[in-house]
Protein backbone atom coordinates (compact mmCIF):
# COMPACT_ATOMS: atom_id res chain seq x y z
CA UNK A 1 0.00 0.00 0.00
CA UNK A 2 1.31 3.43 -0.93
CA UNK A 3 0.03 6.32 1.15
CA UNK A 4 0.54 9.99 0.30
CA UNK A 5 0.69 12.17 3.42
CA UNK A 6 -0.07 15.86 2.94
CA UNK A 7 -0.20 18.64 5.54
CA UNK A 8 -0.40 22.38 6.01
CA UNK A 9 -1.86 23.14 2.60
CA UNK A 10 -2.81 26.58 3.88
CA UNK A 11 -5.13 27.50 1.03
CA UNK A 12 -2.24 27.44 -1.46
CA UNK A 13 -3.98 26.00 -4.51
CA UNK A 14 -0.93 26.20 -6.78
CA UNK A 15 1.25 24.19 -4.40
CA UNK A 16 -1.53 21.70 -3.67
CA UNK A 17 -2.27 21.08 -7.34
CA UNK A 18 1.42 20.54 -8.12
CA UNK A 19 1.76 18.00 -5.31
CA UNK A 20 -1.39 16.13 -6.36
CA UNK A 21 0.09 15.74 -9.84
CA UNK A 22 3.15 14.03 -8.33
CA UNK A 23 0.94 11.87 -6.12
CA UNK A 24 -1.03 10.72 -9.16
CA UNK A 25 2.18 10.02 -11.08
CA UNK A 26 3.45 7.95 -8.15
CA UNK A 27 0.20 5.93 -8.21
CA UNK A 28 -0.52 6.26 -4.52
CA UNK A 29 -3.41 4.18 -3.21
CA UNK A 30 -4.69 6.64 -0.63
CA UNK A 31 -4.12 10.23 0.48
CA UNK A 32 -4.15 11.23 4.14
CA UNK A 33 -4.33 14.93 5.10
CA UNK A 34 -2.83 16.00 8.42
CA UNK A 35 -4.69 19.27 8.75
CA UNK A 36 -4.44 23.01 8.14
CA UNK A 37 -6.20 22.99 4.82
CA UNK A 38 -6.93 26.69 5.31
CA UNK A 39 -5.18 29.77 6.70
CA UNK A 40 -2.64 32.19 5.18
CA UNK A 41 -3.43 31.50 1.51
CA UNK A 42 -6.08 32.85 -0.85
CA UNK A 43 -7.92 29.67 -1.93
CA UNK A 44 -9.41 28.03 1.18
CA UNK A 45 -12.65 26.96 -0.49
CA UNK A 46 -10.92 25.43 -3.48
CA UNK A 47 -8.50 23.51 -1.29
CA UNK A 48 -11.29 22.18 0.93
CA UNK A 49 -13.13 21.09 -2.22
CA UNK A 50 -10.09 19.21 -3.53
CA UNK A 51 -9.54 17.45 -0.21
CA UNK A 52 -13.13 16.26 -0.29
CA UNK A 53 -13.19 15.34 -3.97
CA UNK A 54 -10.08 13.17 -3.57
CA UNK A 55 -11.68 11.44 -0.59
CA UNK A 56 -8.73 12.20 1.67
CA UNK A 57 -8.82 10.84 5.20
CA UNK A 58 -8.39 14.13 7.04
CA UNK A 59 -7.67 15.35 10.56
CA UNK A 60 -7.91 18.88 11.94
CA UNK A 61 -5.17 21.47 12.20
CA UNK A 62 -5.21 24.57 14.36
CA UNK A 63 -6.10 26.85 11.44
CA UNK A 64 -9.00 24.59 10.45
CA UNK A 65 -10.38 24.84 13.98
CA UNK A 66 -9.61 28.57 14.12
CA UNK A 67 -11.79 29.06 11.05
CA UNK A 68 -14.78 27.66 12.95
CA UNK A 69 -13.99 29.25 16.32
CA UNK A 70 -12.72 26.08 18.01
CA UNK A 71 -9.22 27.54 18.49
CA UNK A 72 -8.58 30.84 20.27
CA UNK A 73 -6.95 33.15 17.73
CA UNK A 74 -5.82 35.59 20.41
CA UNK A 75 -2.68 33.44 20.55
CA UNK A 76 -2.08 33.82 16.80
CA UNK A 77 0.34 36.39 15.44
CA UNK A 78 -1.24 39.36 13.67
CA UNK A 79 -0.83 37.87 10.17
CA UNK A 80 -2.39 34.55 11.17
CA UNK A 81 -5.22 36.33 12.97
CA UNK A 82 -6.00 38.55 9.98
CA UNK A 83 -5.95 35.62 7.57
CA UNK A 84 -8.25 33.63 9.89
CA UNK A 85 -10.82 36.42 10.01
CA UNK A 86 -10.69 36.68 6.22
CA UNK A 87 -11.04 32.90 5.83
CA UNK A 88 -14.12 32.89 8.07
CA UNK A 89 -15.74 35.42 5.74
CA UNK A 90 -15.06 33.62 2.46
CA UNK A 91 -15.78 30.02 3.47
CA UNK A 92 -19.33 28.66 3.37
CA UNK A 93 -21.37 26.94 6.07
CA UNK A 94 -20.77 23.66 4.24
CA UNK A 95 -17.00 24.28 4.36
CA UNK A 96 -17.22 24.99 8.08
CA UNK A 97 -19.33 21.90 8.75
CA UNK A 98 -16.67 19.79 7.08
CA UNK A 99 -13.88 21.36 9.15
CA UNK A 100 -15.94 20.87 12.29
CA UNK A 101 -16.28 17.15 11.55
CA UNK A 102 -12.53 16.49 11.54
CA UNK A 103 -10.93 14.45 14.35
CA UNK A 104 -7.67 15.40 16.05
CA UNK A 105 -6.03 11.97 15.76
CA UNK A 106 -6.58 9.08 13.36
CA UNK A 107 -5.17 5.60 12.68
CA UNK A 108 -4.38 3.85 9.38
CA UNK A 109 -2.99 0.31 9.13
CA UNK A 110 0.29 0.51 11.05
CA UNK A 111 0.55 4.27 11.52
CA UNK A 112 -0.99 7.17 13.43
CA UNK A 113 -1.57 10.75 12.26
CA UNK A 114 -1.84 13.95 14.29
CA UNK A 115 -1.33 17.60 13.43
CA UNK A 116 0.73 18.64 16.46
CA UNK A 117 1.41 16.18 19.29
CA UNK A 118 -0.02 12.94 20.64
CA UNK A 119 0.20 14.07 24.26
CA UNK A 120 -2.07 17.11 23.79
CA UNK A 121 -3.47 17.14 20.25
CA UNK A 122 -6.11 19.71 21.15
CA UNK A 123 -3.43 22.25 22.19
CA UNK A 124 -1.55 22.10 18.89
CA UNK A 125 1.88 22.19 20.51
CA UNK A 126 5.03 21.78 18.41
CA UNK A 127 7.50 18.91 18.33
CA UNK A 128 10.82 20.67 17.83
CA UNK A 129 13.19 18.99 20.32
CA UNK A 130 14.06 15.43 21.26
CA UNK A 131 12.21 15.91 24.56
CA UNK A 132 9.08 17.05 22.72
CA UNK A 133 9.42 13.94 20.56
CA UNK A 134 9.88 11.70 23.60
CA UNK A 135 6.56 12.84 25.09
CA UNK A 136 4.65 11.78 21.99
CA UNK A 137 6.68 8.63 21.30
CA UNK A 138 5.68 7.32 24.74
CA UNK A 139 2.05 7.42 23.60
CA UNK A 140 2.57 5.98 20.13
CA UNK A 141 0.63 2.71 19.82
CA UNK A 142 2.26 1.57 16.58
CA UNK A 143 5.61 2.11 14.89
CA UNK A 144 5.22 5.45 13.14
CA UNK A 145 3.30 8.68 13.54
CA UNK A 146 3.07 11.32 10.80
CA UNK A 147 2.55 14.97 11.74
CA UNK A 148 2.88 18.52 10.46
CA UNK A 149 2.32 21.92 12.12
CA UNK A 150 5.92 23.21 12.28
CA UNK A 151 6.23 23.32 8.45
CA UNK A 152 9.72 21.79 8.79
CA UNK A 153 10.31 18.18 7.65
CA UNK A 154 12.22 16.19 10.28
CA UNK A 155 12.08 12.64 11.65
CA UNK A 156 12.63 11.64 15.28
CA UNK A 157 13.48 8.04 16.21
CA UNK A 158 13.22 6.19 19.49
CA UNK A 159 15.72 3.39 19.83
CA UNK A 160 18.03 3.24 22.83
CA UNK A 161 17.82 7.03 22.82
CA UNK A 162 15.95 9.76 20.90
CA UNK A 163 17.69 10.77 17.67
CA UNK A 164 16.63 12.68 14.57
CA UNK A 165 17.42 13.13 10.89
CA UNK A 166 16.67 15.69 8.19
CA UNK A 167 17.25 13.12 5.45
CA UNK A 168 14.26 12.91 3.08
CA UNK A 169 14.32 9.10 2.79
CA UNK A 170 13.69 6.88 5.80
CA UNK A 171 13.56 3.10 6.19
CA UNK A 172 11.65 1.87 9.22
CA UNK A 173 13.70 -0.61 11.23
CA UNK A 174 12.36 -3.27 13.57
CA UNK A 175 11.99 -2.09 17.14
CA UNK A 176 12.49 1.60 16.32
CA UNK A 177 9.51 3.93 16.53
CA UNK A 178 9.41 7.16 14.53
CA UNK A 179 7.72 10.56 14.41
CA UNK A 180 7.82 11.88 10.86
CA UNK A 181 7.09 15.55 10.24
CA UNK A 182 6.25 15.76 6.54
CA UNK A 183 6.63 19.53 6.24
CA UNK A 184 4.17 21.89 4.57
CA UNK A 185 2.63 21.96 1.13
CA UNK A 186 1.47 25.54 1.21
CA UNK A 187 3.98 27.41 3.36
CA UNK A 188 7.36 25.68 3.90
CA UNK A 189 9.56 27.17 6.63
CA UNK A 190 12.88 25.38 6.21
CA UNK A 191 14.39 27.93 3.80
CA UNK A 192 13.24 25.78 0.89
CA UNK A 193 10.28 27.26 -1.01
CA UNK A 194 9.30 23.97 -2.66
CA UNK A 195 6.13 22.29 -1.40
CA UNK A 196 6.69 19.30 0.89
CA UNK A 197 4.76 16.06 1.37
CA UNK A 198 5.58 12.37 1.98
CA UNK A 199 4.87 8.97 0.50
CA UNK A 200 4.87 5.88 2.72
CA UNK A 201 5.26 2.46 1.08
CA UNK A 202 4.02 0.07 3.77
CA UNK A 203 5.32 -3.05 2.04
CA UNK A 204 8.86 -1.71 1.57
CA UNK A 205 8.62 0.15 4.92
CA UNK A 206 10.09 3.20 3.27
CA UNK A 207 9.11 6.85 3.64
CA UNK A 208 10.19 9.59 1.26
CA UNK A 209 9.65 13.32 1.69
CA UNK A 210 9.09 14.87 -1.74
CA UNK A 211 9.80 18.49 -2.62
CA UNK A 212 7.83 19.99 -5.49
CA UNK A 213 8.28 23.17 -7.51
CA UNK A 214 5.11 25.19 -8.05
CA UNK A 215 3.99 28.61 -9.31
CA UNK A 216 4.97 30.70 -6.29
CA UNK A 217 4.36 34.01 -8.04
CA UNK A 218 0.72 33.22 -8.80
CA UNK A 219 0.06 32.02 -5.24
CA UNK A 220 1.69 35.18 -3.85
CA UNK A 221 -0.22 37.50 -6.18
CA UNK A 222 -3.52 35.91 -5.15
CA UNK A 223 -2.69 36.67 -1.51
CA UNK A 224 -2.07 40.30 -2.38
CA UNK A 225 -5.26 40.63 -4.43
CA UNK A 226 -7.26 39.18 -1.55
CA UNK A 227 -6.00 42.00 0.65
CA UNK A 228 -4.13 39.67 2.98
CA UNK A 229 -0.87 40.82 4.64
CA UNK A 230 2.04 41.25 2.22
CA UNK A 231 4.49 39.14 4.31
CA UNK A 232 2.26 36.10 3.72
CA UNK A 233 2.92 36.49 0.00
CA UNK A 234 6.59 37.43 0.25
CA UNK A 235 7.60 34.56 2.54
CA UNK A 236 6.54 31.97 -0.05
CA UNK A 237 9.51 32.95 -2.22
CA UNK A 238 11.99 32.09 0.52
CA UNK A 239 10.37 29.18 2.34
CA UNK A 240 10.26 31.00 5.70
Amino acid sequence: MKYALVSDIHANLEAFTACLKVIEDERCDKIVCLGDIVGYGANPRECIKMVREYGMATIAGNHDFACIGKTNINYFNSYAKESTLWTRKVTTEEDKEFLNSLPLVDYHDDFTVVHGTLYSPELFDYIQTTYDAYLSLQLLENQVCFLGHSHVPITFFQGEMISYTLHPEITLEDGVRALVNIGSIGQPRDDNPRASFAIYDTEARKIKVHRVEYDVETAAEKIRKAGLPEPLAERLKYGR
